[in-house]
C-alpha cells in the first residue's frame, strides 16, 4: 500500500492490435513495453482498449501471444483492461483474460463504473459511481484505496440510438458521457480530499485531437471534449483509440493518449510507445517510453518514379517498410517497371507500390462546359465546328418560348411560302413544234395514208394552247401527314 501523498507509477498501454497480420509488430513492441514497465517497477498497468485488431479464434497464435504478455505483466503488478471498439474487440473477447492473472489479478472493465485498487485487489462499484454507503464500507473493510479508476469503455451507440432516437444518437453520446463525468467528478473530489489518487480510463475520440496522420478530429459526434474530461476531476485521464501520442494539461492534471504500441499503417507520424505516469493527488506527469516500432518510408512522385532517387533511398531502407506512390497519365502507365522498383528495395521488409493513373480526357467541344446557358453552349459548338449559329439559335428560341401547336403552325406557314404553285398553265412551245412540222412536209407521204384534212387538223391542234391543268390542293394535317415530303 502506498503512503499518503506518495506518487503512483502506472504503465499505460493502448491499441495493441494483436492479429495475424500485425503479430510481429505488436508482439515486438508490446513485449518491449511489458519488460520495460516491469524493470521500471511500475505499480499498476492499464490497457485502454483495442488489445486485438479484430475477432480472434481461440487457436490463433496472435491471441496466445497476447495472453502470454498479459500473464507476464500480471506476475509483477495488477492489470486493468478496458473494452475497446467493438469492431476490434467484439464483446466477450476480454473475458478470457480474467482467468490468466498470475500473482496479481487482471481486471476487465466492460461497463461504465468506478473501481478501487486496494492492496493489489480490485473492488468495483455496484452502479456507475461509488455511493456514499459503498465508500464507507470500502474504507471500513479494506482501508484507503491506492487509486480509484473511473472506467468509460466504448459506448454501444445502437443501445443509445434505441433510447434517444437514431437522429440524435451521434450527438447524444457526448452529452450523456459529459453528464456522467460531471457526476463522477463529485465522487473523485471526495476521494482526493482523503488523499486518494484518481485515474480515468476511456476509449474514444476527443474533439480537437489529431490522428496518426495529422488530421484534426473536429465534429459534434465525438465522445469527449477536453472540458468534459477535466470535469471528471481525475488526476490522470488515460485514453485510447487515437494512434498518435498527445496530451493536455490543466492545473497539474493531465489527459493523454499514449498512441498505438507499434506502427501499423503507412504514413503514421510521431514516435510509438507507452506512457509511464507519475500520479499523486491533484497532480500527474506522463512520459513517453518509445518502443522499437518499425520504420516506414513513404515516397511520392508527381509523375513516373525516378529510379535514381529510389536507388539512393533504398541504400538506407534495409529492413524498413517502403511505400512508393506515383501519378501518371494513362498513356504513360507502361513506362513504370514495377519489378525494377521491387528489385531496388529487395532488402526492405516490405514494398508496397501504389499507382494513380489519370484517365485520358478527350473534349469534343472544348470550353462548352464553362458556358452558362444553353444558347451559349450551342454558340460555342457552332464556333468550333464552323456551323452558322443563327438558324440553330432561332430554333432554340422557338423551342424555349412557344408551345407545340404554335411551332407547328409556324412550320406550316413557312412551307406555304416556299412551295411550288399547284396550278400552272402548260403551253406548247412553238420553237419545238416548228421543226417537227417542217420534217413532216419533207416526207413523201401517200395521199391515201394521210389525208390533207387530217394533217391540217393535227397542225391546228398543236398550234392551239393547251387548257390549264388544275389540281385541287388537299388539306394537310400536321399530325398525320408528312410535311417535308
Amino acid at each position: 500500500m502506498l503512503n499518503d501523498g506518495e506518487s503512483l507509477l502506472a504503465a499505460h498501454f493502448s491499441d495493441l492490435h494483436y492479429s495475424p497480420g500485425h503479430l510481429a509488430e505488436a508482439d515486438r513492441c508490446f513485449g518491449f513495453a511489458v519488460e520495460d514497465a516491469i524493470a521500471s517497477r511500475c505499480q499498476v498497468a492499464v490497457v485502454s482498449g483495442d488489445s486485438t485488431d479484430h475477432r480472434l479464434d481461440a487457436h490463433t497464435p496472435a491471441l496466445s501471444a497476447l495472453a502470454r504478455r498479459i500473464h507476464q505483466l500480471s506476475a509483477h503488478l495488477p492489470v486493468i483492461m478496458l473494452q475497446g471498439t467493438f469492431s476490434h474487440e467484439p464483446p466477450g473477447t476480454l473475458d478470457l483474460f480474467r482467468l490468466i492473472g498470475a500473482s496479481y489479478p487482471v481486471y476487465v472493465a466492460d461497463r461504465i463504473h468506478q473501481v478501487a485498487l486496494v492492496g493489489g485487489a480490485f473492488f468495483p462499484s455496484d452502479g456507475a459511481i461509488f455511493s456514499q454507503v459503498e465508500m464507507d464500507r470500502l474504507l471500513t473493510q479494506h482501508g484507503l484505496p491506492d487509486v480509484v479508476f473511473t472506467c468509460v469503455p466504448t459506448v454501444n451507440k445502437a443501445v443509445l440510438a434505441a433510447a434517444a432516437g437514431v437522429a440524435n444518437a451521434a450527438t447524444a453520446v457526448g452529452n450523456h458521457l459529459a453528464d456522467y463525468l460531471a457526476a463522477a467528478g463529485a465522487v473523485n473530489r471526495q476521494w482526493r480530499s482523503q488523499g486518494v489518487r484518481t485515474i480515468g480510463v476511456s476509449h474514444g475520440t476527443v474533439n480537437g485531437c489529431q490522428t496518426e496522420h495529422g488530421v484534426p478530429m473536429a465534429g459534434l459526434d465525438h465522445e469527449f471534449t477536453i472540458g468534459a474530461l477535466f470535469e471528471a476531476s481525475c488526476d490522470a485521464f488515460m485514453l485510447g483509440h487515437i494512434h498518435r501520442a498527445q496530451q493536455w494539461e490543466r492545473e497539474g492534471r493531465v489527459v493523454a493518449y499514449p498512441g498505438s504500441i507499434g506502427r501499423f499503417h503507412y504514413g503514421e507520424i510521431g514516435a510509438k510507445g507507452y506512457l509511464q505516469w507519475q500520479v499523486s493527488p491533484g497532480e500527474a506527469v506522463a512520459t513517453q517510453v518509445k518502443t522499437p516500432a518499425s520504420e516506414a518510408v513513404c515516397i511520392d512522385f508527381d509523375g513516373p518514379p525516378d529510379m535514381a532517387k529510389l536507388a539512393e533511398i533504398a541504400a538506407d531502407a534495409a529492413h524498413k517498410y517502403v511505400r512508393v506512390r506515383w501519378t501518371v497519365n494513362e498513356e504513360h502507365r507502361q513506362l513504370v517497371d514495377r519489378e525494377a522498383i521491387e528489385a531496388v528495395f529487395a532488402a526492405s521488409a516490405e514494398v508496397k507500390l501504389e499507382a494513380r493513373v489519370l484517365p485520358a480526357v478527350r473534349s469534343r467541344a472544348e470550353g462548352i462546359s464553362r458556358a452558362a446557358t444553353l444558347s451559349e453552349k450551342v454558340g460555342r459548338w457552332c464556333e468550333l465546328t464552323g456551323v452558322d449559329a443563327n438558324p440553330l439559335l432561332d430554333n432554340l428560341s422557338m423551342l424555349e418560348n412557344l408551345d407545340a401547336q404554335a411551332i407547328a403552325d409556324q412550320v406550316l406557314a413557312g412551307l406555304a411560302e416556299t412551295s411550288i404553285p399547284v396550278t400552272q398553265e402548260v403551253r406548247v412551245v412553238e420553237a419545238a413544234a416548228l421543226p417537227f412540222i417542217a420534217k413532216l412536209s419533207e416526207l413523201d407521204l401517200d395521199e391515201t395514208a394521210v389525208a390533207p384534212e387530217a394533217t391540217s387538223a393535227l397542225l391546228e391542234s398543236l398550234a392551239e394552247p393547251v387548257a390549264p391543268i388544275a389540281t385541287a390542293a388537299a388539306p394537310m394535317n400536321w399530325l398525320t401527314d408528312d410535311l417535308f415530303a
